[in-house]
């Protein structure tokens, strides 16, 4: 079967389209064809080993996410069956409760091989169904990036209707944040560098957006936004240079679910507010297969629909990878298997 994987040595110039055998389903195994891949800017870290020894000993398949149908089951299987369309899981090993070493160690696409394979073997606790109005592209999209925004408004801040939610960014959390905030009742502000990926993020629903290039001290008119009370929850992506902006305009007693380190990932601020504030600072790693099922029969209940930004060929990985970096989309960064 054609695989994509990382050999030899670490770095991009050692992602070379290769072949292996196709898997068999052992005990509580299943086997799945993959369909199709979706990119998250941790795709661009692990060719280079930018997880240290948590990334994984080569050959590595990369790429955390994907979608496919189940071709073979093993002996004991009962989660799914053959037919079935399925999202393996972010975390394998992480099913429900509280995160451990374990748990957050079983990462697909590094450490263990990821979805840039014609087939996949997985454990059958580790594989979803998918609402049947997504296309195999949009499911694609759902593992990383969905899972990471549902866990900081839901599983990690339970947001209620009225409350008010800050996105930072108009990346691939962001969109999905602002989908599900709005869902479930928020008050949705954001902020972008750009006016067109403002517009373009108004009509996704977004009551509010700050552009952080002509107003860089959005603290005060983001804050402004709430009438002077602050935010309920913020989505910080940017942390280092991003942070000490969200800590004045959070509300006290209120959670900065600290998701992103796009800024820099040291953190040089007044710590005060934090304890003056009683504010809660949430670090937010993706999330657990139960929080990402719940999140699946929320979006097959308000038939959500995943901002897709362009579809690559499977051969087109390396292309797929070089668009992401360079930050050009608006969405998801798709492959078609």
């Amino acid at each position: 079967m054609r695989v994509f994987q990382i050999e030899g040595e670490w770095g991009m110039d050692h992602l070379k389209l290769s072949t292996r055998a196709e898997p068999q389903a052992g005990p509580g195994q299943v086997v799945v064809k993959m369909k199709a891949s979706s990119l998250n800017y941790r795709d661009l870290v692990v060719p280079n080993r930018g997880y240290g020894s948590h990334t994984g000993n080569l050959p590595l398949i990369p790429v955390s996410d994907g979608v496919g149908v189940v071709t073979e089951i093993g002996p004991g299987v009962r989660r799914v069956a053959v037919g079935d369309r399925v999202c393996p899981t972010f975390f394998q090993g992480w099913v429900g409760g509280e995160p451990d070493l374990e748990r957050l160690t079983q990462s697909l696409g590094g450490p263990i091989d990821g979805t840039m394979a014609d087939y996949m073997c997985l454990s059958e606790e580790g594989v979803s169904k998918l609402p049947a109005h997504l296309s195999d592209v949009e499911a694609a999209t759902l593992p990383c990036a969905a899972l990471t925004a549902w866990s900081a408004l839901v599983t990690c801040s339970n947001t209620r209707p009225g409350d008010r939610v800050l996105v930072q960014g108009c990346g691939g959390v962001a969109l999905f944040a602002v989908a599900f905030a709005k869902m479930l009742g928020a008050h949705v502000t954001v902020i972008s560098s750009s006016d067109e990926r403002i517009e373009r993020v108004r009509q996704l629903g977004a009551d509010a957006a700050v552009n952080y290039r002509t107003t860089p001290e959005w603290a005060k008119a983001t804050r402004d936004i709430t009438g002077g009370r602050g935010y309920d929850l913020i989505l910080e992506l940017g942390g280092e240079k991003t942070l000490p902006q969200s800590l004045r305009c959070i509300r006290p007693g209120g959670t900065v679910a600290m998701i992103g380190i796009l800024s820099g990932s040291t953190m040089a601020t007044s710590l005060g507010l934090i304890i003056t504030r009683q504010v809660r600072l949430q670090g937010v790693t993706v999330g657990h297969r139960d929080g990402f099922e719940a999140m699946l029969r929320a979006i097959d209940q308000h038939r959500l629909k995943p901002v897709v930004d362009r579809v690559f060929a499977f051969e087109e990985l390396k292309e797929a990878m070089s668009y992401l970096q360079s930050g050009a989309q608006f969405g998801k960064v798709c492959l078609a298997h």
